[in-house]
C-alpha cells in the first residue's frame, strides 16, 4: 500500500511569522513595505483558499501600516471562487466581498485581443497600489495549476466569469492557458506587481509563502507545493481518496477523481470518501445513462443556461479523468441517487475498508482535491 499524505505546515503565530519573513525578504523584487508610501490607497485582493488566512492578512496589514499607510486606506477585497463548491478561505474581520453581479462595482480597465471591454473590481482600479494574495494550489482536473488564485476572472463582472466557464466547458484543459494569459494581462494593466502566493499544508495549515513579482512568486510557490505531488511508482488497482473539504460539491469531487486517476490502473477503482450532499446535474445524469457527452455539452452551451453549462464543464472534466475506471462514492447522498449514475455506493466506512482489504494493490490519497501525483517516480510528469 502507498499512503500519499499531505505535507506538514504551520499554524497561528508560526504562520504569521512565515508570511512576515516572505513579505520582508522576497527572492525577487522589493519587500512589500517598499511598494507603498503614506497616503496611498491600497487594495489587497484575496483569491482562492488561502490557508491560515487570518494570520496571512494580519501580516500583510502590519507591513503596509508600518510603511505609513493609514488603516482606513487599506481595503481587503475577497472574490468568490469561479466554481460553486470550490475551496475558499474563512472570512477575515473587515474584509469586503466582491459581488460579480453588481456591474457598478466593476470598472473598465482595457480591451481584450478581440476588442471586447474588460471590467474588473472598481476597488482595484481606484487603488494606488494593488497587492494580490492567492492560495496557490494544484488542480488535477486542469492538468496542473488551479485558476482559483488570480485576478481574472475572479474579480471580473459576472458576464466574464460566465464566459470563462463556457470556455472551459467548450475547450476543456485547452482553456487554462488562455485564462492564465488574461489574468496576466489584467494584472499588467492594473500595475499589480506585489504578489503573495500562499501554499497550504495538510489540515488547513500553511506550508509556505512567497512574495514578489507575480511570475517569480508563482514559480517559487510551485516549488513549495511539491509536497502535494507525491511520486507513485506504478498504478494501483484501487485508490481511496479522502477530501480536505469533505462536504464540498462537484468541483471538489472532480478534482479528487482526477488526482486519484493519476495513480489508478485504467480499469481500476477509485473510491471517494466524503460527505457530499450536492445532487448530480442533468448533464452528468444523462451522460451516465448513456447519452454521448459531446452533444450534451453542445446542447448545454446552446441553451445559455449557466447551471447547465457549469454542469457540462464539470461532467467533461469528470469524464476525462474517470475513463473506464469504476467510481465508488461514500457521501451523504442517497444510495439510489448514486446508483442511478451507475457509480458504486459505499454505505459506511466499513465498506471502504472491505474494498481496501480485497485490493491487489492500493494507494490512499489524503486531501485528494489538492493533490497532483506524479507517476513513475521522481522523473514522472
Amino acid at each position: 500500500m502507498l499512503d500519499c499524505r499531505s505535507p506538514a505546515g504551520v499554524t497561528g503565530g508560526a504562520a504569521l511569522a512565515a508570511v512576515e519573513t516572505a513579505l520582508c525578504s522576497p527572492p525577487s523584487g522589493p519587500p512589500l513595505a517598499a511598494h507603498v508610501v503614506p497616503g496611498d490607497r491600497v487594495a489587497v485582493a484575496v483569491a482562492g483558499a488561502v490557508p491560515q488566512v487570518a494570520a496571512v492578512i494580519a501580516a500583510v496589514r502590519l507591513q503596509i501600516v508600518r510603511a505609513g499607510v493609514a488603516e482606513d486606506d487599506i481595503c481587503i477585497l475577497r472574490a468568490p471562487p469561479l466554481e460553486e463548491g470550490a475551496p475558499v478561505a474563512e472570512p477575515v474581520p473587515g474584509e469586503h466581498a466582491f459581488d460579480p453581479g453588481d456591474e457598478a462595482g466593476a470598472a473598465y480597465i482595457a480591451a481584450d485581443a478581440d476588442g471586447q471591454p474588460l471590467h474588473i473590481a472598481r476597488a482595484l482600479v481606484d487603488a494606488d497600489v494593488v497587492v494580490t494574495v492567492g492560495g496557490w494550489s494544484w488542480d488535477a482536473a486542469l492538468g496542473g495549476e488551479s485558476l482559483d488564485d488570480g485576478l481574472w476572472p475572479l474579480f471580473a463582472r459576472l458576464s466574464a466569469r460566465q464566459a470563462a466557464v463556457r470556455l472551459l466547458a467548450r475547450s476543456g484543459r485547452k482553456a487554462r492557458d488562455r485564462l492564465r494569459a488574461m489574468a496576466d494581462e489584467v494584472g499588467w494593466q492594473l500595475g499589480a506587481i506585489a504578489s503573495l502566493r500562499v501554499v497550504p499544508g495538510g489540515g488547513g495549515s500553511l506550508r509556505g509563502a512567497v512574495f514578489g513579482i507575480p511570475q517569480a512568486a508563482g514559480r517559487q510557490a510551485r516549488r513549495l507545493a511539491a509536497g502535494w505531488r507525491p511520486h507513485v511508482a506504478g498504478t494501483a488497482r484501487l485508490a481511496i481518496a479522502s477530501l480536505a473539504n469533505p462536504t464540498g460539491g462537484m468541483a471538489v469531487l472532480v478534482r479528487a477523481v482526477a488526482a486519484a486517476a493519476r495513480t489508478t490502473h485504467p480499469e481500476g477503482t477509485i473510491c471517494i470518501a466524503g460527505r457530499m450532499s450536492e445532487p448530480p446535474g442533468i448533464v452528468l445524469t444523462r451522460w451516465r445513462q448513456g447519452t454521448a457527452l459531446g452533444p450534451l455539452v453542445r446542447e448545454a452551451l446552446a441553451s445559455g443556461d449557466q447551471t447547465l453549462i457549469r454542469d457540462a464543464m464539470q461532467t467533461r472534466f469528470l469524464a476525462r479523468a474517470l475513463g473506464d475506471r469504476r467510481l465508488v462514492i461514500l457521501s451523504d447522498l442517497e444510495g439510489a441517487v448514486i446508483e442511478e449514475l451507475e457509480f458504486g455506493h459505499a454505505t459506511a466506512p466499513e465498506v471502504v475498508e472491505r474494498l481496501a482489504h480485497r485490493a491487489d494493490s492500493l494507494v490512499v490519497i489524503h486531501e485528494a482535491e489538492r493533490m497532483f501525483p506524479r507517476l513513475g517516480g521522481p522523473g514522472g510528469s
